[in-house]
């Protein structure tokens, strides 16, 4: 093999070197930063994504056009009768407080139950709520895509029933950050304080 032959591999490695080492930098960056403030140094990593839904205006929207501010996203259903209420309620609380020292947070609620969970329906729920929330829906295919983006997990409950039935969902409250993706994830059990004192934190870092 010739000299100039081995010079040209060897040119070559380093680049992908080099530029495996910047990708991992990049990634690094956010964890990095944000360390001080979240759960468990769970930045970035595979969750969210692109997605396409119809907002509580019935106007189609996608996640750039939601996520242009940092985000409290939840995963729900309006008739959930226990822990949805619950978690919307919290969240709502928290952006109150962020709001009280200047920070704008966004509240978005993206339903499981597209069946049910009309734009009219999730107009009334948003108005019930806070005059900043996002209510999404879509088809099944649409919500099926955002949620699998998330890893939520969401299953209707067996029954014969076809209006009044439950739903099994995972409940987590994800932290989105524009430029950036997801930060953190919030569990039902951290109180409104909390929950605004590490999105405060996060905020302050980025």
């Amino acid at each position: 093999m010739s000299l100039t032959k081995v010079a040209s591999i060897a040119g070559a490695a380093m680049i992908i070197v080099l530029g495996g080492t910047f990708l991992i930098t990049q990634i690094m960056v956010p964890a990095k930063r944000f360390e001080a403030c979240v759960s468990g140094g769970v930045v970035g990593g595979a969750i969210g994504g692109p997605f396409e839904l119809t907002n509580h205006k019935g106007e189609m929207v996608t996640d750039v056009d939601v996520l242009d501010q940092p985000a409290l996203v939840y995963f729900g259903y309006t008739f959930c009768p226990d822990v949805c209420p619950m978690d919307v309620a919290r969240n709502v609380v928290a952006v109150e407080i962020l709001a009280e020292s200047g920070l704008q947070v966004k509240p978005v609620f993206v339903t499981i139950d597209p069946v049910r969970d009309t734009v009219d329906y999730l107009a009334d729920f948003v108005a019930n709520n806070h005059t900043d929330m996002i209510g999404l829906t879509g088809t099944a295919e649409q919500v099926a895509k955002a949620a699998r983006a998330y890893k939520v997990y969401y299953r209707k409950q067996p029954g014969d029933d076809e209006e009044y039935y439950l739903m099994d969902h995972s409940n987590f409250t994800y932290l989105m950050m524009p430029g950036i993706g997801f930060v953190d994830f919030l569990r039902s059990d951290t109180p409104p304080q909390k929950v605004a004192d590490r999105v405060a934190c996060v905020i302050g870092a980025a």
